[in-house]
């Protein structure tokens, strides 16, 4: 077997970072984690995904060349001073080749250049850190259904990146890396990909929270075959995007809660946007997550929500009982 072409730290194993793990595994690179104080299901997750399990943020950075961030948006700062505590600790990375921190969380630009401040003391850490601003735009990587299983095609997001330091000029294995991940960089200025990021999430998960308020409305309201049956004349793609937003949400609203407030932050610093709307899309999926059934879905072990009709009757029962608690 040939050796890998490098090895890729992912932090963490979610749904998304799974995906971007196994891809990696199949174009010949090896990716490692820590899994230090992770959940079980994490544990297996990286098990049967070949990941190499480590036990310390600092061993991750001794052994990667390459971190990329895939987190929750409010775990972003801290995963990033993390990774900066395991580099100023006694343990130290050799100093000979430069780290690459990639984070591809879905934050604004002003949280992004806060998150790039936390490397920019070169002299502190010891060694050069490059860090890179990405994105993820679309679902995790999936082989295609119908190919060969020795050499499938698969489904890619995109990954736009930007900053003055792009993955595919890293010597050597660069170009296949940023080739393999699909990355496309936009821009030398830290804030670009993430601003790109916020403007896409503002359509598509934005649209998702009015659709879950308007489906929940119209089942209180009796009418919600109605809204279907009109929609599906006059703007069927626009049911169709929505049926699809509102039944996957679930197992992911925790996650979006603060990817709202961070689109809310974007659109106001640099839009001039007041961030009520946003906020409000942040309500909905709090709402989601912590008031009704929903908030205990997980990805592959869906039990409710798996129609409109539920997740509108789920959400209906959660928002009558949280009435009646603060009444």
């Amino acid at each position: 077997m040939a050796s890998p072409l490098a090895k890729i730290g992912i932090i963490s194993i979610g749904d998304m970072g799974v995906g971007i793990a196994k891809l990696l595994i199949a174009n010949g690179f090896s990716v490692a984690t820590n899994i230090k104080g992770r959940s079980n299901d994490t544990l297996e997750r990286a098990k049967a995904a070949q990941v190499e399990l480590l036990d310390s943020d600092e061993a991750l950075t001794q052994s990667c060349p390459v971190i990329l961030s895939v987190v929750p948006p409010r775990d972003a700062v801290a995963t990033a001073q993390r990774i900066v505590d395991a580099l100023t600790g006694p343990l130290r990375r050799d100093p000979s080749s430069p780290l690459y921190f990639a984070d591809l969380n879905a934050v604004a630009p002003s949280s992004v250049k806060r998150i790039a401040a936390l490397f920019s003391n070169n002299a502190q850490l010891g060694f050069t850190v490059r860090f890179v601003d990405g994105s993820i735009l679309g679902g995790p990587p999936h082989p295609k259904p119908g190919g060969s299983s020795a050499s499938p095609e698969w489904y890619l997001p995109s990954i736009p990146t930007s900053g003055p330091n792009p993955i595919a000029e890293i010597p050597g294995y660069g170009p296949k890396l940023s080739a393999t991940l699909n990355m496309k960089h936009i821009s030398t200025d830290v804030g670009a990909a993430s601003g790109l990021k916020m403007c896409f999430a503002s359509f598509s998960k934005g649209f998702t929270s009015l659709a879950i308020q308007a489906f929940t409305t119209a089942h209180r309201l009796g009418v919600l075959p109605t809204l279907k049956s009109e929609l599906a004349a006059v703007l069927p793609t626009h049911l169709a995007t929505a049926e699809r937003g509102v039944v996957g949400m679930a197992p992911k609203a925790y996650r979006w809660v603060g990817e709202m407030e961070e689109i809310a932050r974007t659109l106001s610093e640099e839009g001039g946007f007041d961030p009520d709307s946003f906020i409000g899309a942040a309500k909905v999926y709090r709402t989601v997550a912590d008031d009704t059934v929903l908030g205990e879905e997980k990805i592959g072990k869906r039990k409710r929500g798996t129609t409109v009709e539920d997740v509108a009757l789920a959400m209906a029962e959660g928002l009558q009982t949280k009435r009646k608690k603060n009444d």
